[in-house]
């Protein structure tokens, strides 16, 4: 599946203030790109500086787009309703920052899937990331997410 700036939230269940990604420009099966502004009022901002934690949960949503979706829509590409999905970093290796955006300043971010292994309600995933400032590298790392159905009471 190809899609050209996405809606986040059709794939995350991240909302403000924890969202960090403002649309999806690229995504198919194995990788996704994804471009933010860094706003003011961020959480992950301090003196007009995008911190080290906001670029790397930036980097988890980026890589949580791909392995996300398919707890969002089925297999025909239509939307699940009432889907509820935890997920969290289980690892960063390789981490090098080289620089931290500023306020004001779009960064994308590109994930390419390393490896996956998927059961019925839950999918582990090693991702190969990049963050840019336009070609200035800001962010490399591998992450490995674990992201799990839940189920809903009610």
């Amino acid at each position: 599946m190809k899609a050209t700036a996405v809606d986040i939230q059709n794939y995350l269940p991240h909302r403000a203030p924890m969202l960090m990604v403002d649309l999806i420009l690229n995504i198919d099966s194995s990788s996704v790109e994804t471009v933010f502004l860094v706003e003011a009022n961020n959480i992950f901002v301090q003196n007009n500086v995008f911190i080290e934690a906001g670029l790397i949960e930036n980097t988890a949503q980026t890589c949580s787009a791909i392995v996300g979706k398919k707890y969002f829509f089925d297999d025909n590409g239509l939307e699940n309703e009432n889907v509820n999905v935890i997920g969290f970093i289980s690892a960063l290796k390789n981490v090098k920052i080289h620089s931290l955006p500023n306020v004001g300043d779009t960064i994308i971010t590109k994930a390419d899937l390393v490896s996956k292994f998927t059961g019925d309600d839950y999918t582990l995933c090693t991702m190969s990331c990049k963050s840019l400032l336009g070609e200035q590298i800001l962010l490399e790392c591998e992450i490995n997410l674990f992201i799990q159905k839940t189920v809903s009471v009610g």
